[in-house]
């Protein structure tokens, strides 16, 4: 079996995962809060987490992991939005109105987050399912001393758990010194944080033994996770901007609640995204949702290509470039694609994501497997990371590698015949040159066997002034191919006439 290595957030070390049960992993990842479409950087999450999934499954068995996301779908922030509605003219009340704002939003969200390729997680519990629950969990805390009732609202007592602090390094004295913290009356501590708050008539609200209320957004994943997947369970996910206070508060008001749990065992984060090196901001005209990616022709396969590129833990910078770049590479993998068998997922694919995900490395192996022209291999490797080589060959965006001639002829490779083919050349192969190089065989073989001679000649000229030269080869059992040796003068900015 594969050993895996993850990241912990907790110890602050990558640790070989060890899961409790092998045959039944468990992994909890904080949901959107719906009340809007999710942006490119709600996106990576659910990116990186889809690709531990797959990875959890492949390893232990397809049913052997069960994987809980969740939807807040009572909150503040969506009682806002859906009191903005109303204002611009809906005469229906608050609570109609956050109820289709809240339907709206999660089928959006599976729309756009299934556009990238992503599973369904095993369950998807909505926070307004799991009332009944919290409120059990709130006087759990209560009853051992850890919350306390103060005008209609309950608190956590940050003072009654010693390791409050510990997942984000964080010390309390510190915390009330150095950060700006709200002081309600009701408060005993500025640190405590709301597990109950009370609610108006015109809000979603639900009895309790503290008045008509709703659930302060901690303890919602507390419960869920709590009745899902136990007091004690392998992997606890989700943006580094979650770390703190969101499962700070969780890890204490969970442990409090059930001392003889140990909530998670593995903490995973993810990192943020930038747009062009700089950070995401609706201010600064570079904040994005996913739908506009989509709607401006950008695939949904392309997204996920350039989330995985950067390793989960460090900060993604999205660039006009690296769609660019992943549109090429994703374009010449289909054309290899194997349409009748689907093989074995590559050893170095598998041992790339189990190196606590390290989702570049096992695509730049996927890319030496297309230099290797390992059809089934590659085609197999890519559904591993969530790319169904053959599906997307259904798409206009992924159409056959192209050339174009200086007198505007395009030149263009079928899909009934793909030779074998290699690249030669001294030292290390970048992936874009390789990428580069073996396109220009495969045009240029499809040529010379179309007896189109006045073309191919034209095309190994051109690919020689790049320091390109391209030979055609056949191989012991007959196999006709094509190579790709690169000169000293390589320099492939000079066929800028590829597309």
């Amino acid at each position: 079996m594969t050993d895996i290595k993850l990241y912990n957030t907790k110890t602050r070390t990558k640790e070989n995962f060890v899961p409790i049960d092998p045959a039944n992993v468990r992994m909890y990842v904080c949901g959107p809060t719906v009340y809007d479409r999710a942006h490119i950087g709600n996106a990576r999450p659910v990116v990186v987490f889809d690709t531990l999934f797959r990875l959890l499954r492949h390893v232990y068995g397809h049913y052997a992991v069960r994987y809980v996301r969740n939807f807040t779908d009572v909150d503040d922030k969506i009682n806002a939005r859906a009191a903005e509605m109303k204002a611009k003219g809906d005469d229906r009340d608050l609570k109609a109105i956050i109820r289709e704002l809240t339907d709206q939003t999660i089928a959006w969200y599976h729309e756009d987050m299934e556009a990238l390729g992503t599973l369904r997680p095993t369950d998807e519990p909505r926070a307004t399912e799991y009332i009944g629950q919290m409120v059990v969990m709130i006087e759990a805390l209560i009853e051992k001393g850890h919350a306390y009732a103060s005008e209609g609202h309950v608190l956590f007592d940050v003072n009654s758990y010693e390791a409050y602090g510990a997942l984000s390094g964080r010390k309390l004295a510190d915390m009330r010194a150095g950060e700006r913290v709200e002081v309600e009356d009701y408060k005993r501590d500025p640190m405590d944080f709301v597990l109950w708050k009370p609610s108006t008539d015109d809000l979603p609200g639900w009895e309790s033994p503290w008045g008509r209320g709703r659930p302060g957004w901690h303890i919602e994943c507390s419960a869920m996770s709590l009745d899902l997947l136990g007091a004690t369970f392998d992997i606890h996910g989700g943006g580094l901007d979650l770390q703190f206070p969101h499962h700070e508060n969780e890890i204490a008001q969970s442990c409090c609640a059930n001392p003889d749990g140990g909530f998670a065992n593995v903490w995973m984060h993810n990192e943020m995204i930038q747009v062009e090196g700089k950070k995401m901001s609706k201010s600064l005209g570079n904040f994005f949702t996913v739908k506009d990616l989509l709607d401006k022709g950008i695939p949904g396969e392309v997204i996920r290509f350039v989330i995985m590129s950067t390793h989960y833990r460090s900060p993604m910078d999205w660039t006009e470039k690296r769609v660019k770049e992943a549109t090429a590479t994703l374009r010449s993998w289909v054309q290899i694609a194997d349409r009748a068998n689907l093989g074995a997922s590559d050893k170095k694919v598998v041992e790339a994501l189990a190196d606590d995900l390290n989702t570049s490395k096992a695509l730049q192996r996927l890319n030496e497997l297309y230099g290797e022209d390992d059809r089934a291999g590659l085609t197999a490797s890519a559904q591993l990371l969530g790319f169904d080589l053959n599906e997307m060959s259904k798409s206009d965006w992924a159409t056959p590698y192209k050339y174009i001639t200086p007198d505007g002829h395009v030149l263009e490779e079928g899909s009934d015949y793909m030779p074998t083919v290699g690249v030669q050349g001294w030292g290390a192969i970048s992936d874009d040159t390789r990428v580069v190089a073996v396109n220009l065989v495969h045009v240029w073989l499809g040529l010379r066997r179309n007896s189109e001679w006045g073309e191919a000649d034209a095309l190994k000229m051109s690919a020689l002034a790049a320091g390109i030269e391209l030979q055609a080869t056949r191989s012991d059992d007959g196999v006709n191919g094509g190579l790709a040796k690169l000169q000293s003068n390589l320099d492939i900015s000079k066929l800028e006439a590829r597309k």
